[in-house]
């Protein structure tokens, strides 16, 4: 673990406790055993639950099999906005219970619908399985948007960490391809870039909560024995063209190795003319968006940061 001198007090603090704790290290693990303790910590750490009009779980079929979405309505009869969210967890774990707190802020307080995509995940499918099914869910919520009380003119994707690669990805590959055009991209600490090859990727390399060799384990469930170096689906920098994509919001924690991969995206997307603002939150780690029960300051500026500007992109005409 990092130096908890750098950290904010309340990162420090739960670091120290992890410490602490001992246990098995997450990549010396059964999948089954690390989606458990994932869904346990969740539990623990996820801020309470924001109060939501409706939530409905629905089914999505594809040619490679059907995968589900949960849709979260806000209080109110008008169409909304509508967000598509990509939770996190490596692709491998993470489900829409360990996201749920996160979907309700989001349509509690950005005044939005939130589609939220249960994606098919490793090592039971593996990749492009969750890209196939990201772009399916962004179709899927252009085309039923009337349905689930949206408006399609107004959407949004949203994602953390493996689901804000996720995100980014849906956009390249749906660009031009929709009957509106997606108006946000919200990025949070996104997984971007399998390769390592910038300098938080080393200098943080056994940083919690995930530290090299979880990082490798969660790659090789998803992409098995063959890494996709040259596939932009699995690393969206080696897109072609970023013109035309939608403004973007990137958020980074200073203490995580996925940090310069947020930050190098946000450049990309700039210097190819699309508005960004990125901002990193110096003091505290990688999933601290999901842990409001302990980290409540740096996570509760990200939130509302996060929830004004969706809002701001969505509701402004």
């Amino acid at each position: 673990m990092a130096d908890t001198v750098t950290l904010d007090p309340a990162t420090g603090a739960f670091l120290e406790a992890m410490r602490a704790s001992g246990g098995k290290p997450l990549h010396e693990s059964s999948i089954d055993e690390v989606r458990a303790n994932i869904r346990a910590a969740s539990a623990q750490l996820a801020p309470p639950p924001a109060d939501v009009a409706r939530v409905e779980d629905r089914r999505i079929p594809t040619a490679g099999g059907d995968f589900g979405v949960r849709v979260y309505t806000p209080h109110g009869d008008t169409a909304r906005p509508i967000v598509v969210y990509f939770h996190g967890g490596g692709w491998a774990a993470g489900d829409l219970d360990t996201h749920d707190a996160t979907a309700r802020y989001y349509a509690a307080n950005a005044d939005v619908v939130v589609v939220s995509v249960d994606y098919r995940q490793p090592p039971e499918h593996k990749f492009p399985a969750a890209v196939n099914d990201s772009l399916a869910a962004v179709e899927w919520a252009v085309e039923h948007a009337r349905e689930i009380g949206g408006d399609a003119t107004r959407i949004a994707v949203a994602g953390d960490s493996a689901g804000g690669g996720l995100a980014a990805v849906a956009l390249h590959e749906t660009k031009g391809a929709l009957a509106a055009p997606v108006r946000a991209q919200a990025l949070i600490y996104p997984a971007l870039d399998l390769r390592g090859r910038l300098p938080s990727r080393t200098e943080l390399a056994q940083h919690f909560p995930i530290p090299r060799d979880m990082i490798d384990w969660f790659f090789d469930h998803y992409f098995g024995l063959a890494w996709p170096f040259t596939d932009p689906r699995a690393i969206p920098s080696l897109y072609e063209d970023y013109r035309g994509l939608p403004p973007a919001l990137i958020l980074t924690a200073g203490h995580d190795p996925l940090r310069d991969e947020g930050a190098d995206y946000a450049a990309t997307l700039s210097q190819a003319g699309v508005p960004v603002e990125y901002a990193c939150y110096e003091g505290t780690i990688h999933g601290f968006m999901n842990m409001g029960r302990v980290l409540r300051g740096a996570q509760g500026r990200a939130r509302q940061r996060l929830g004004a500007w969706l809002a701001k992109r969505l509701h402004d005409k």
